[in-house]
């Protein structure tokens, strides 16, 4: 298919950094920000990015995008939620970290800490956190997905249900409107139930992106987290879920 070439210097944008926003291409150009949201209506359209609130992503559809990729999608928000989420870990506390983006953000918040427990699936995260003397890292066996470094499979599933932890740390690849947490791998997702049902206290952390997002395998719901952590929440059936669970609903925005 044909491009023009701002089209596709905008899908090349897309591809490198995950997502690229209306203002950064208008200044990028040299045009109105009117017409990047046209040019961004039309490649969507083509089902060649997904448009979402100020910009579009890549890949579309359910697609799950490539791990570095995911990595520069909303990178200062995942910072940010990572540090709002090292706050309320309290030094000494054992604590699950679960695969992805923006947990392996919260680990690195946690490392000036001292005497945590880390138990994790994220081969990211232990090698991480592994050099600091002051942090104890427990990694879980089973297959390790050469993708992102994730270690999933039943053999990991065991593993965890082995412990009682103060804390879980996870992700979700996508958030339903109806407050259902969703993920790609059903290998994973058996993995994140585990962990949600071994710990005493669950931190979700998820920047909003993950509202315009979808995915086939569900992990459970908003309702089974004790506190969601996000830059900001511009859905209304998500807080409305949030303040009935009584949830604790963090954005950093708002700090």
């Amino acid at each position: 298919m044909y491009l023009p070439p701002r089209h596709a210097e905008i899908i090349q944008m897309a591809k490198d950094h995950g997502r690229v926003l209306v203002d950064d291409l208008a200044s990028h150009f040299g045009v109105t920000p009117q017409t990047i949201r046209k040019d961004l209506n039309d490649l969507c359209d083509q089902r060649m990015l997904t448009r979402v609130h100020g910009g579009a992503l890549f890949p579309s559809g359910i697609e799950n995008m490539q791990y570095e990729a995911r990595r520069k999608i909303a990178a200062d928000e995942k910072d940010a939620i990572g540090r709002a989420a090292a706050r309320l870990i309290p030094d000494s506390a054992s604590l699950f970290v679960n695969i992805g983006t923006t947990t392996e953000a919260v680990s690195n918040a946690l490392l000036d800490h001292q005497g945590l427990m880390v138990i994790t699936n994220n081969i990211n995260v232990a090698n991480r956190m592994r050099v600091y003397p002051s942090l104890e890292v427990v990694i879980a066996g089973g297959v390790v997905r050469g993708a992102d470094g994730g270690i999933v499979g039943e053999a990991a599933v065991d593993f965890i249900r082995q412990f009682k932890v103060d804390y879980a740390v996870i992700g979700a690849s996508a958030i339903d409107h109806d407050g259902a947490l969703l993920d790609f791998d059903f290998r994973e997702v058996k993995v994140a139930q585990a962990i949600i049902a071994n710990a005493r206290h669950v931190i979700l952390v998820a920047d909003s992106t993950k509202f315009e997002r979808t995915a086939p395998v569900r992990i459970g719901h908003l309702s089974q987290v004790d506190t969601f952590i996000t830059d900001t929440c511009n859905v209304e059936a998500i807080r409305t879920i949030c303040r009935d669970s009584e949830v604790e609903l963090l954005e950093t925005t708002r700090e």
